[in-house]
C-alpha cells in the first residue's frame, strides 16, 4: 500500500475487508454506480491510466470499500466488460426479433446500437477501449478471450438465418460472419466518437446490402460474378 492509501498490484481483499459489508439494497446500488464509474474512466483513458482509487472516488466511496466488491483491477475490468456485453447483447437479442431475415435482423441491430450509443457513449467509448487495451495488456486479453465464444456465437446465427431466408448462400458463411462482426463492432466504437457519422454509417451499409447505393451497370461484362472458388480462397 502506497502512502496515499492505494493498493498497488492485484492483492486478494482479507478478511479484515469483508466485516461490515453493506446491506443488500445499498451494496447493488453501489456496485451499480462502481461498475458506471469504471466503464466511464477505462473508457476515456484504458485500463492502464485508471487506478483503484480514481473508480472508488468516481464511485463516492473510499478505496478500502471498492474492495468489497471487487478483489482487483482486472477483477473491476472484466465485470464491466460482462456487465457491457450483457448490456449490449440484450438489446441487440430483443432487436433482432423484430425481424424474420437477414437484412432486417442485421438492420435491427444496427439501429439498437445508435440509439445506445446515443443514449450512453461511454458504452461505445469501452468497446472501443478493450480493443486497445488488449493489444497492450496480455492478462486483459487472455481472460476476454475466455468468454468470447458467446458473441461470437451471436453472429454465426444472424448469418445463419439469411442462409435459411436463401440471402445469403452457404458457402458465403464464413465471409458473411466476418463482415457481420467488422460492421457490429467497428460501428458500435464510432457511435461515441460521432452519432451524426454513425447514423449516416448505417445508412449506407443498410443501402449498399439494400441495392440502392449503386447506379445500375449497363454492361454484363462489368457486373462482380462470387464463385465458389473465390468465395471458399
Amino acid at each position: 500500500m502506497t502512502e496515499t492509501g492505494e493498493v498497488t498490484g492485484d492483492p486478494k481483499p482479507s478478511s479484515a475487508r469483508r466485516r461490515g459489508r453493506p446491506p443488500a439494497t445499498d451494496s447493488a446500488d453501489t456496485k451499480r454506480a462502481i461498475l458506471d464509474s469504471a466503464r466511464r474512466l477505462f473508457a476515456e483513458r484504458g485500463y492502464g491510466a485508471v487506478t483503484n482509487k480514481d473508480v472508488a472516488t468516481a464511485s463516492g466511496i473510499t478505496t478500502g470499500a471498492l474492495y468489497h466488491y471487487v478483489e482487483s483491477k482486472l477483477d473491476l475490468y472484466l465485470e464491466v466488460d460482462r456487465d457491457m456485453q450483457r448490456t449490449i447483447y440484450t438489446r441487440f437479442q430483443d432487436a433482432v426479433g423484430s425481424s424474420e431475415n437477414f437484412l432486417g435482423k442485421l438492420t435491427a441491430v444496427l439501429e439498437a446500437s445508435h440509439q445506445m450509443g446515443v443514449e450512453d457513449p461511454s458504452l461505445a467509448g469501452f468497446v472501443g477501449a478493450v480493443r486497445t487495451d488488449t493489444r497492450r495488456h496480455p492478462a486483459v486479453a487472455e481472460q476476454l478471450a475466455r468468454y468470447a465464444e458467446a458473441r461470437e456465437q451471436f453472429f454465426v446465427d444472424i448469418v445463419d438465418v439469411g442462409i435459411a431466408t436463401g440471402e445469403i448462400t452457404p458457402l458465403a458463411k464464413p465471409a458473411m460472419v466476418e463482415f457481420v462482426r467488422t460492421v457490429l463492432i467497428g460501428l458500435t466504437e464510432t457511435v461515441g466518437m460521432s452519432p451524426e457519422q454513425h447514423r449516416q454509417a448505417i445508412d449506407g451499409v443498410t443501402g449498399l446490402l439494400r441495392g440502392t447505393i449503386f447506379t445500375p451497370l449497363d454492361s454484363t461484362d462489368s457486373k462482380i460474378i462470387f464463385d465458389s472458388a473465390r468465395l471458399q480462397g
